[in-house]
């Protein structure tokens, strides 16, 4: 939104507010400032008074003239400019005015004749371009007096202020909607067009050639008013505005709407009617049919728009229009943009207003245009004006101060909020000692809740006149099955990429074919899904690994040497149903090449990979493998084992499988993830005396398993065992069947200092079980 000081200060007087103080004040409230930029025009351009313009007599293309520039003194200037023939006052550089840091006026012979200065257009004095030809200047921009300088012209030298607005402040897409907030923000009352309308002048009254019929009731407001345009022309001020935002118009009529909607945030359109007889017994009838909060307005059986989306060429006024019907048109955006959604109806350059929140008071359109076309380009209006409006439900919201100061985190007198929210035109209703009743105007649509109130009066009293608090919660205790599963996911992903390892996220489908070539579960046939996505997407996945597989081999043809991928999940089984599973892949290189390693780093093994494992599920142990599926390796797998339960597997991948997705070292493993969400555990006593670690070599049968001797001692409950592990297994010829295990306890009593009787009662205790149950000997 692009606005300037001269524009806001026809609304509102901020002839003493600086620039700077604009650009706090817009930033305060919410109107983020994107650009400021002041116009000046250089010294000794002054007002110049065209007397004659003849023919040059050796250039076709240029003009001689005589202006009066001031006092009666005349100048003869050659102009280039063809539509200096229609100029009564120009803006002349006379000699020694520098346009430039390399141009300067000087008095010249242009093919023969003297020129004493130059009649300049907008960009030549450095404003923006008003298009071929040299400025003509009219009592638009202030009395006209010849010699007197350019710059003194407070609406020609102007600040450009463009503004960043959020999708919701419709309202502020107008010079009068930011001045109601500006007013609001600087205490400066707003001012309102006075209009009156020439009563000297014969009109015709328009119900006599106008009438407006409805079918159906109309979702929005239409006004209507005519006039004779012919003769109408762009003023200075009009053109010069237009130019400073950029939306300088290719004829008259369209500058005159286009200044006008910029204005007032009116929606205004002209419609032609010269293709419709109006005769002394004849009318224009305006039919207006609404379906589905869609209206459509036709004239006399022609179609001429739809309401608040768009106007039809056929119907719009052009150059060659002298009655134009001028109509002011409001539709709640909400409706607007909920009913035309999916329906793939054209819409034209206004609906971009009419779809964030128009100006719905219409008459302030109708009356700002009036005022332009009567005042300034002379134009006669018909008598009158014929609307159509449909009576809106007031939004009215119920506010307690208290609760406002809550929201806001400070402190606001009740008496402060009042007089903001009617600064800003808000209706207070009813107001109590607790709670008082706000009617929401209807240019701010946006406006829904207490939160949304809240809002406004932090915009005026200013976000840095609010004192920084810690930010405080007072929320009640919802923690549930639901949140623990999200914390304990957020967990595992924590740990997980602290790991190395990367997240990935893939589709719950997977291939149907290398489901059943690996050896995993498929979903019933009639329980499968209907309609696959694609062709290699044609089942649920009852496994990841699959699709981590796939993402692996991708990943090594981008030249990747080390993948390590994890994902948590749904699977699904034979019925279809789901559970939850991580699963964790890692193939090639356990690290980056660098130079701890010579460039050369290894590649991932079993121990590694399980390490990397417990960093990220934590303590678990390892049985010999259960698990039945054809990726795991027959000699290098294991089920996870988590408080005693198998919660999935761990395996080197097979090397057949290895080989067809072209990777190399690969290990893999998966977890249930109700395995891994953590259980409530109670604190334990720390010892503040001292333990002592003792190591127990035992001699035992060569098949027998470590977590049958964990379990052995587990069962035996020593008090002053706190923690024991497996150190060293050894085998040899001279063994036979059996093995060496090297078990190293830790033993720590909380009482008082181990004695050696204490320490030898719990080894014997060990060794006497593990010799009665599996016939161990020490060695």
């Amino acid at each position: 939104m692009i606005i300037t000081r001269g524009w806001l200060n026809n609304f509102i007087d901020i002839s003493r507010v600086s620039d700077e103080k604009l650009y706090e004040t817009f930033n305060n409230i919410g109107l983020e400032v994107d650009s400021i930029k002041s116009y000046t025009i250089p010294p000794k351009v002054v007002i110049g008074e065209v007397i004659s313009c003849g023919k040059h007599p050796d250039a076709d293309k240029l003009r001689v003239c005589q202006i009066d520039i001031g006092e009666g003194t005349i100048r003869q200037i050659v102009c280039g400019a063809a539509n200096v023939v229609y100029a009564k006052f120009v803006a002349v550089a006379t000699i020694g005015a520098k346009l430039g840091d390399d141009f300067e006026i000087k008095h010249t012979k242009l093919r023969g004749v003297d020129s004493e200065g130059m009649v300049c257009s907008a960009s030549e004095l450095g404003l923006p371009d008003m298009g071929s030809g040299i400025m003509i200047l009219d009592e638009s921009i202030g009395k006209l007096v010849a010699g007197r300088e350019l710059r003194e012209y407070e609406k020609v030298t102007d600040t450009v202020i463009e503004l960043e607005l959020t999708a919701n402040r419709g309202d502020c897409l107008s010079i009068y909607g930011v001045a109601r907030d500006l007013s609001a923000a600087l205490n400066i009352p707003i001012n309102t067009l006075e209009y009156e309308y020439n009563e000297g002048r014969v009109k015709v009254g328009l119900a006599r050639v106008l009438q407006v019929k409805a079918t159906g009731k109309i979702r929005g407001s239409l006004r209507y008013t005519m006039a004779d345009i012919e003769g109408m022309h762009t003023s200075t001020l009009c053109g010069l505005r237009l130019a400073f935002i950029g939306e300088l118009q290719d004829s008259d009529l369209k500058n005159i709407l286009k200044y006008a909607t910029h204005t007032t945030g009116v929606i205004l359109r002209a419609y032609r009617t010269r293709d419709i007889l109006i005769h002394e017994n004849d009318r224009i009838t305006i039919t207006t049919t609404t379906k589905d909060d869609i209206t459509t307005i036709e004239a006399n059986g022609k179609r001429f728009s739809t309401l608040g989306v768009c106007q039809y060429d056929e119907a719009k006024a052009d150059e060659k229009t002298t009655t134009a019907l001028f109509e002011a048109s409001y539709i709640n955006p909400t409706v607007l943009v909920d009913s035309i959604a999916e329906r793939g109806i054209d819409s034209d350059e206004l609906y971009y207003r009419t779809s964030r929140g128009s100006e719905p008071e219409l008459s302030y359109g109708i009356k700002f245009l009036t005022y332009m076309l009567e005042g300034y380009a002379g134009c006669n209006f018909f008598d009158g004006v014929i609307s159509i409006e449909e009576e809106p439900e007031p939004k009215i919201i119920t506010v307690n101060d208290s609760d406002i100061s809550k929201i806001i985190g400070k402190k606001i007198e009740k008496s402060t909020i009042l007089n903001i929210l009617k600064a800003l035109e808000f209706k207070i209703q009813s107001s109590t000692e607790d709670a008082f009743g706000v009617t929401v105007p209807r240019f701010r649509h946006d406006i829904e809740n207490i939160q949304d109130i809240a809002e406004e009066i932090v915009r005026i009293v200013g976000i840095n006149n609010i004192e920084a608090k810690p930010l405080k919660f007072e929320e009640a205790q919802r923690t549930n099955s639901t949140t623990n599963r999200y914390y304990a996911r957020k967990a595992l992903r924590e740990r997980a990429v602290a790991s190395s390892f990367y997240e990935t996220v893939s589709y719950a489908f997977s291939d149907r074919t290398l489901l059943e070539k690996y050896g995993f579960p498929l979903v019933k046939d009639e329980l499968d899904i209907i309609n696959p996505i694609t062709e290699d997407m044609n089942t649920l996945r009852s496994t990841i690994l699959i699709n981590m597989l796939n993402a692996s081999k991708r990943n090594v043809s981008y030249s990747k040497k080390s993948i390590a991928l994890f994902e948590i999940g749904t699977i699904f089984d034979e019925n279809r149903n789901e559970r939850e599973v991580l699963s964790l892949i890692f193939s090639g290189q356990r690290e980056s090449e660098n130079v701890t390693n010579a460039g050369k780093p290894q590649t991932i093994d079993f121990e590694i990979f399980a390490t990397k494992l417990s960093a990220i599920i934590g303590d678990f142990e390892l049985r010999a493998g259960t698990e039945q599926n054809r990726l795991i390796h027959p000699y290098q797998s294991a089920d996870i084992i988590m408080n005693n339960e198998v919660c999935g597997f761990i395996s080197k991948l097979h090397p057949t499988v290895a080989e067809e997705f072209d990777l190399t070292e690969t290990f893999l493993a998966e977890i249930s993830f109700d395995a891994l969400i953590p259980k409530h555990i109670n604190a334990n006593p720390i010892s503040k005396f001292q333990g002592v670690y003792k190591d127990l070599s035992l001699v035992i049968d060569k098949n027998l398993p470590y977590n049958q001797v964990a379990t052995a001692i587990k069962q035996l409950e020593l008090p002053l065992l706190r923690k024991y592990y497996p150190v060293d297994v050894y085998e040899d010829e001279s063994l036979g069947d059996e093995k060496s295990l090297t078990v190293r306890l830790f033993i720590q009593s909380l009482e008082n200092t181990l004695e050696d009787k204490d320490i030898e009662k719990t080894v014997k205790r060990i060794v006497d079980s593990l010799k009665e149950q599996y016939g161990a000997t020490l060695r």
